[in-house]
């Protein structure tokens, strides 16, 4: 059986809709018997010799010279197949709402062409391509490496909760460096509120002498009238701008955006994040595991699929979620995240 091209195209007739789209879910009806099909469908058509040629063109003339994404799109496409999906190229008139970040809608299991339930929502990319994080949050990012292999990754839209409302009490600070030192602090800062570091290690309330506090967690302390420090959170503010640029800022919203939504964020420097967050504190002494690994960054950002996968595998590694976390500092925060999928 072959094909022919026609407007971009590939046209298949003789039994071709019960074969192809009846049976097995490639393409779309058209006049008669025919089916047509998006040229990725074709491919892999040809790839599996249920075509013979499209015009003449056997698969690996079909396929050359279609552009740097369709080998990703290619590779993508066969590998869903190979795992039992149906799929269908993300195009007006194929698909109902056509995402605007998708190339293939993935129905579940069991479930078809043209009206079947949508598992997933997949970017096709190869693992040069740049990532802007705006294509991130409402697609599944299907990685296609220089070897041929795929790595999928799921990507949302969290909205961050916690439990941790109780306000912080009051104190004094000293500012040296690139942090505050509490002198008499609080047992409760430390204890229930989880600012900080104890000078010495971690005590009980007696052991409590004195507490480090970091410039971010000092300026939000500050900024809720719990924190004074000689020339107040302007001082705090201009000394984390001297130490890391418009940065700070960024880091500045996230953290008081966590903890006004009652979660708990401390440095996730360790993890090669800026936090790991806690969603529940009900004491220092009886902490849980962190939950997620949270990165600030640009609303502007562009991932490589490699520091996508990196993030990815570092914090799944650790049993916790890559939450990235966009802002400009000086307005609101859009939340992301990634994690490994197994369609």
């Amino acid at each position: 059986m072959e094909g022919h091209q026609q407007d971009g195209d590939v046209v298949v007739a003789g039994d071709a809709r019960q074969r192809f789209y009846d049976a097995r879910g490639y393409g779309r009806p058209g006049t008669g018997d025919e089916v047509i099909l998006a040229p990725v469908e074709a491919a892999h058509l040809l790839f599996r010799g249920d075509l013979e040629a499209v015009d003449e063109a056997g698969f690996a003339s079909f396929v050359a010279g279609r552009g740097d994404d369709f080998g990703a799109r290619f590779l993508v496409y066969a590998d869903l197949r190979g795992r039992g999906f149906y799929l269908s190229p993300v195009r007006t008139d194929w698909v109902a709402d056509p995402p605007a970040d998708g190339d293939f809608v993935v129905y579940a299991r069991g479930s078809g062409p043209p009206d079947g339930e949508v598992a997933y929502v997949v970017r096709a990319i190869g693992e040069r391509t740049e990532v802007p994080a705006t294509m991130l949050g409402d697609v599944v990012l299907a990685v296609a490496d220089e070897e041929g292999e795929v790595t999928y990754l799921e990507t949302g839209r969290p909205t961050p909760d916690g439990s941790n409302g109780a306000s912080p009490p009051a104190t004094d600070g000293v500012l040296l460096a690139d942090r505050v030192l509490v002198s008499e602090p609080p047992a409760d800062l430390y204890h229930r509120g989880f600012y900080g570091q104890p000078l010495g290690g971690r005590g009980g309330d007696d052991e409590l002498r004195m507490l480090q506090l970091s410039l971010v967690e000092s300026a939000y302390l500050a900024g809720v009238d719990a924190l004074a420090v000689e020339g107040g959170r302007a001082a705090l503010l201009d000394r984390g701008r001297s130490v890391e640029g418009e940065r700070f800022d960024r880091r500045l919203t996230v953290y008081a955006a966590l903890r006004d939504r009652g979660i708990v964020p401390k440095t996730g420097f360790k993890f090669g994040a800026d936090f790991r967050t806690y969603a529940a504190v009900d004491s220092v002494e009886s902490l849980g595991h962190s939950e997620d690994l949270v990165r600030v960054l640009p609303p502007d950002h562009v991932f490589t699929p490699r520091e996508l996968s990196l993030d990815v595998r570092l914090a799944s590694g650790v049993r916790k979620r890559t939450v990235f976390a966009l802002t400009d500092g000086t307005d609101g925060v859009t939340w992301l995240s990634a994690s490994r999928l197994t369609p």
